[in-house]
């Protein structure tokens, strides 16, 4: 009986604690690689519901909370862009974050693919006023190309 009690705690408890531990938050900042989203996922619904776009300013984590807004910066050339996590990556993925087209290019390693990045978790003031200051200098590049 105790070795049937014992099975089944261990059936129910080993699992979360490998989810646990596969999904450490960061908390405020830290370093790793940063790669992007491949078009395929166009149209698809992210971890949080919504719907993927690569022309918004969102990402992919397995250690960033759900619905942090973080500020990404390129390590190599100082670039830095806002973002928004509301997707998961796969469970093996290594990367520190997986980021829209629009952020990749943003800090200029679309044609690289993967590139060294710092993340840092900001307020959700600061990350929605980046988002749209971000929106903002787009909007206004593209009405001076016509």
């Amino acid at each position: 009986m105790r070795r049937l009690l014992l099975l089944t705690f261990l059936t129910f408890t080993l699992p979360g604690l490998k989810a646990q531990d596969a999904q450490k938050k960061i908390s405020e900042s830290e370093k790793g690689v940063a790669s992007y989203y491949h078009d395929k996922f166009e149209g698809r619904k992210t971890t949080t519901g919504d719907v993927f776009d690569n022309d918004k300013f969102t990402a992919a984590s397995n250690k960033i909370k759900l619905g942090s807004y973080v500020k990404v910066t390129n390590i190599s050339n100082g670039e830095v862009v806002y973002v928004k996590v509301n997707d998961r990556m796969a469970a093996g993925n290594k990367r520190l974050i997986d980021l829209a087209s629009i952020a990749a290019k943003k800090l200029d390693f679309h044609k690289k693919g993967i590139t060294k990045v710092k993340v840092e978790v900001v307020t959700e003031e600061e990350g929605k006023t980046g988002i749209l200051a971000q929106k903002v200098i787009d909007m206004q590049l593209h009405k001076n190309e016509l």
